[in-house]
């Protein structure tokens, strides 16, 4: 089958620009735009949440209407067909998701099979049978187990192939036995084979089992999963399963991230003008209150919590403080780390600038006017952050795990190689030494410059993992 005849039905619970709560919304933003560069059919489904906007449904048409049934309820489904160069399914219904939030909801369960149902049975509707569904995250396992166990006695669906992204495996919606009954599949899949996690319903697990294939966000993801300490509970599945796991790390939009045409930035700079990168850093400080100088500013834009390794940095920002550095936070998050970014403020005034909330503009300023990025990560599936710093010449600082490990190379001071720093061990002080060689490399000009260019020569656009998912849907394909 070649690139042009495949047909991808791409199914998120999120997709930017019309909903999103974290990566995956950028993902689902961005991978189909790139899949139809490369000649493929694609076409995304994702619910019609209240946050979508009324300019996107005032340019769809409803497509398809009917009812889907969970259990003895009767709900209807309204599709809409959003018209773009990718087309866009909104799957309707008010009861469901005309919600001010997308999660996080007693009925979770029933919204979820829901919208698997209705984005089984609008397909004939709509006149597109896809040769591949490509589910991503607990929202949508249920349709791969939908497939393999109800929709298979119709001869329409027999022939499409899931492939199960995982995007983050810590959450994997997990329901009462009774969730069986609102799928409308039998009992026998409730055992350790099947959907049964721990006397519950997994709807990840669903997906885990019943895809033709999965994938994770990583090649070091993938096998981190497989581990005790990282498949919060699903390693003995994705053991089982390791012959059909492969790992594909996340790029970034390139024309959206682009340094050279960023709106949000002071002033556009590249590889060739990082002079102008230095005075976005002066334009920053002006606005967050910091005094203006030629010193190290640490950026931090991150969710405050312990998984980012807000712990890690708790411990050392005393020691930081005792460094010539800026220090400049964007996020929210745990309570006690707000507050101690509050204090650091109070503190250091002309160190330290907390910015406790999230601003995409601010977020980019700081992407532009930052010399280093911080991502000491307990886990991280793939990470966008360290992604976007490398567009924009600011160097990462990580831990080596995830996709962090796979896209940061450290720098080696003798050869001039490598894209950032990396500290292994999952400790303050491993991170504290990194910071502090990060410091000793910025001030030698010529190397720290040489570090720059690399992090800008860095590839991690869509176009490569793009392709990787081409060949990944043609080798699942019937």
């Amino acid at each position: 089958m070649s690139q042009n005849d495949l047909k991808i039905l791409f199914v998120s619970s999120e997709a930017i620009p019309f909903a999103k709560t974290g990566g995956l919304g950028d993902v689902a933003g961005a991978l189909p735009y790139a899949l139809k560069k490369l000649g493929a059919d694609v076409r995304v489904a994702i619910p019609k949440y209240k946050c979508v906007l009324q300019q996107y449904l005032n340019d769809s048409e409803i497509v398809a209407e009917f009812p889907v049934y969970l259990e003895w309820r009767k709900q209807f489904a309204h599709i809409y067909e959003y018209d773009s160069s990718v087309p866009v399914y909104f799957i309707g219904n008010d009861n469901y998701f005309d919600r001010d939030g997308l999660y996080g909801y007693n009925d979770d369960h029933e919204r979820f099979a829901f919208f698997c149902k209705a984005v089984l049975d609008m397909l004939p509707r709509i006149g597109f049978k896809p040769d591949i569904i490509h589910c991503n995250d607990w929202q949508t396992g249920p349709i791969c187990l939908l497939l393999k166990e109800r929709y298979h006695e119709d001869l329409y669906y027999r022939s499409i192939s899931t492939l199960y992204t995982i995007h983050n495996i810590q959450y994997q919606g997990i329901f009462g036995r009774e969730t069986l009954d609102l799928l409308g599949v039998s009992d026998w899949c409730f055992h350790s084979e099947g959907v049964e996690f721990y006397g519950n319903v997994s709807y990840m697990k669903a997906g885990l089992v019943y895809s033709d294939a999965i994938n994770t966000v990583s090649k070091t993801y993938a096998e981190e999963i497989k581990t005790s300490q990282y498949g919060y509970g699903l390693d003995g599945v994705l053991q089982k399963r390791s012959s059909v796991l492969y790992g594909i790390v996340n790029g970034i939009d390139y024309e959206a991230f682009n340094p050279e045409t960023d709106k949000a930035l002071y002033i556009p700079y590249s590889k060739e003008s990082l002079h102008l990168k230095k005075e976005n850093k002066y334009r920053l400080q002006k606005d967050l209150g910091l005094p203006q100088r030629d010193v190290p500013m640490i950026g931090l834009i991150s969710r405050l919590v312990d998984q980012k390794g807000l712990d890690l940095i708790a411990e050392k920002m005393h020691d930081l403080m005792q460094e010539d550095i800026q220090f400049v936070v964007l996020g929210t998050g745990q309570h006690q780390y707000e507050e101690m970014f509050k204090y650091m403020q109070d503190t250091f005034p002309e160190k330290v600038s907390a910015n406790i909330l999230f601003n995409v503009d601010l977020a980019q300023k700081i992407y532009g006017g930052s010399d280093l990025f911080l991502m000491p990560s307990l886990f991280e599936p793939c990470g966008l952050g360290q992604l976007i710093s490398l567009r924009y010449g600011t160097i990462p600082i990580v831990r080596k795990t995830g996709g962090l490990a796979d896209t940061i190379q450290s720098f080696n001071e003798e050869t001039c190689e490598g894209n950032g720093f990396v500290f292994n061990d999952y400790n303050s002080d491993a991170m504290l030494w990194e910071i502090i060689r990060a410091l000793n490399v910025y001030y030698n000009k010529d190397k720290w410059e040489l570090l720059v260019k690399n992090a800008m020569n860095s590839d991690y656009s869509w176009e490569d993992s793009a392709k990787k998912y081409m060949e990944l849907y043609k080798s699942i394909s019937h």
